[in-house]
C-alpha cells in the first residue's frame, strides 16, 4: 500500500536564499505517514487502541533542495514489518525531481515497553 501527501512549499519552511531548511523533510514524512496510516485504515484514532506508535528512527538521505513555491509530493510505503516494529519509506520529490528519501521506523508501545502488533493492525497491514 502506497499513500501520497503533498503540500506547497511555505516561505516558513526556508532558509533566506528560498531552500527548505533541513527539518521540514521530517515533518512532510511524518505527515505523510500520517496519510499512510490512514490509507490503510487505521486512522490514529483507531490505531492508538489499547497502545501506541512511536518513532524509534528516522534518517534522511538528501538528494536536491525543494524551494519555495514549489510543490512537495511524498510517497508513503512499507518497507519492512517485524514483530513489534515497521519501517515506512518515505520519497519526497518536487514534480520528478526526487528530493530526499526519509526511513521511519515505528515501534508498537504498550505499558511503556515495546510490544507486538495487535492483531487487528497486523491484518490492515496485509492487505
Amino acid at each position: 500500500m502506497t499513500a501520497v501527501w503533498s503540500a506547497p512549499v511555505r516561505y516558513a519552511e526556508c532558509d533566506q536564499q528560498g531552500v527548505v531548511f533541513n527539518g521540514h523533510y521530517l515533518t512532510w514524512a511524518d505527515e505523510a505517514a500520517t496519510a499512510w496510516w490512514i490509507a490503510v485504515g487505521m486512522p490514529y484514532d483507531e490505531l492508538a487502541v489499547g497502545g501506541d506508535t512511536m518513532v524509534k528512527a528516522a534518517a534522511l538521505s538528501w538528494r536536491s533542495s525543494a524551494r519555495w513555491g514549489e510543490t512537495v509530493t511524498v510517497d508513503a510505503r512499507l518497507a519492512s514489518l517485524g514483530r513489534t516494529s515497521l519501517s515506512l519509506e518515505l520519497d519526497v520529490r518536487v514534480d520528478d525531481r526526487h528530493c530526499c528519501t526519509v526511513t521511519m521506523t515505528y515501534v508498537w508501545v504498550e505499558d511503556g515497553a515495546a510490544a507486538p502488533w495487535p492483531e487487528r493492525v497486523r491484518a490492515a497491514l496485509s492487505q
